[in-house]
């Protein structure tokens, strides 16, 4: 029997696996026809099992008992790996959680190939986390024991970008300078490659890597920015309790606008603080929605409001986000301006690091033929705006925005393993 390898491309908010089968390389449909999985878990209430991807985000706006889990991979190389999580009264470790995701994608794999799949290379990003050397290492040997957990014997590792790379160079005639721009959910990641359909067989491919950089922002960081600016202060954020004015905690609002970090709000104490504050606050009607979501438990409902605005603002110059959730004939309209203003920050990190990627590299930006744009958060305006500006003579190549790093990955696992084992 012939070796069948895959590439996984575990997102924080995306998954896509891609096999090599008798030299033919293809995705896999890991939801239904779909070749993308959201990385979202949902455990019902009544038997604590795993329901995943689109079937998990429809159960909980549907508002199914139940715990809701997004982001999971924002906690590898974190102390929550150890530290776990409650999920419906049972207490659970994330290492389980993610092995039962990312089960669940491989034994879609295993059958496409008809067979037990045993070699793959996981993508990975450039930084699992900023400026931790050994939280990077530690996150990279926690996928590795998932992996193995799972079923793989032979298990290797490549960056994002250089994937995502690969995937591209398929259908390019000359050598090409380029820079891969991979913006997903929790990391952005940059590589200065030279690209050529003649080098997609090379077993190495180490001198055409001329740099890697990255940086720890990504689209759940402009949902957060763009909650807290313009949805958290109609919640009460920013205001004020008291007789000495004070202003109400912040810290919950923070959490609320992140993906990660919402399931841990829901603590009695952090409830009975709320109404505590509540009888002193200087804007109760505002407030009194916080206390509405912690109460029923909302928080991810609020977040996609702001993930469908911020995809919404893509296309038009505002929107009008629903929170009938939270209070009948809630809405909050939200122009395109505000929340380029509320992300500028971290469009600006992103561009920092794809300017040192170029440094690093020894190359200027006009030496770039070709502007790889890959991730769902390269759709974003500002973003879009900022690489052209960057790279005015480069031509931009942004299809497969959701799978080219998953396609890339399984070139990638040919190369490495091959037909008879690997190498």
């Amino acid at each position: 029997m012939t070796t069948v390898s895959c590439g996984i491309d575990f997102g924080t908010s995306n998954t896509s696996v891609a096999i090599d089968k008798d030299g033919e390389i293809s995705l896999v449909p890991v939801e239904q026809s779909h070749v993308t999985i959201p990385s979202a878990i949902f455990f019902q209430r009544t038997d604590n099992k795993g329901v995943y991807g689109r079937m998990a985000v429809n159960l909980f706006l549907d508002r199914e008992q139940g715990r809701f889990m997004r982001s999971l991979k924002r906690v590898l190389g974190t102390s929550l790996m150890k530290q776990g999580t409650v999920v419906n009264g049972v207490s659970m470790n994330f290492s389980a959680i993610i092995t039962s995701f990312l089960e669940h994608v491989k034994n879609k794999a295993d059958l496409t190939a008809g067979q037990e799949i045993e070699h793959v290379i996981m993508g990975r990003p450039v930084h699992f986390v900023d400026n931790d050397p050994e939280a990077d290492i530690r996150a990279q040997a926690e996928l590795s024991v998932i992996a193995k957990r799972i079923g793989f014997k032979h298990i290797d590792f490549q960056f994002e970008p250089i994937a995502a790379a690969f995937a591209h160079e398929v259908r390019l005639s000359g050598e090409k300078l380029a820079i891969v721009v991979d913006l997903g959910g929790g990391t952005s990641d940059f590589t200065v490659i030279k690209l050529s359909n003649k080098y997609i067989h090379k077993p190495d491919r180490t001198s055409d890597i001329l740099a890697n950089t990255g940086v720890r922002v990504g689209g759940n960081d402009f949902d957060k920015e763009l909650s807290l600016s313009a949805i958290m202060p109609e919640l009460g954020y920013r205001s004020t309790y008291g007789d000495k004015n004070l202003e109400v905690p912040i810290k919950q609002y923070q959490d609320l606008a992140e993906w990660s970090k919402v399931n841990f709000l829901y603590t009695t104490k952090l409830i009975m603080q709320t109404r505590q504050i509540l009888h002193q606050s200087h804007d109760k009607k505002r407030y009194s929605r916080l206390l509405n979501v912690l109460e029923h438990e909302t928080g991810h409902t609020l977040l996609s409001a702001a993930e469908e605005t911020k995809i919404a603002l893509t296309d038009h110059q505002q929107h009008k986000a629903l929170f009938d959730f939270i209070e009948e004939d809630f809405s909050i309209t939200i122009k395109r301006d505000l929340f380029e203003k509320s992300i500028h920050g971290e469009v600006e990190k992103i561009a920092a690091s794809a300017r040192q990627c170029l440094q690093d590299a020894g190359v200027k930006k006009e030496d770039i033929d070709l502007v790889i744009l890959t991730g769902g958060s390269t759709e974003v305006h500002s973003i879009q705006t900022e690489f052209k500006r960057l790279f005015p003579n480069a031509a931009i190549a942004d299809e497969n925005k959701l799978s080219s790093v998953g396609l890339g990955l399984a070139y990638e696992s040919r190369n490495k393993f091959g037909n008879n084992g690997f190498h």
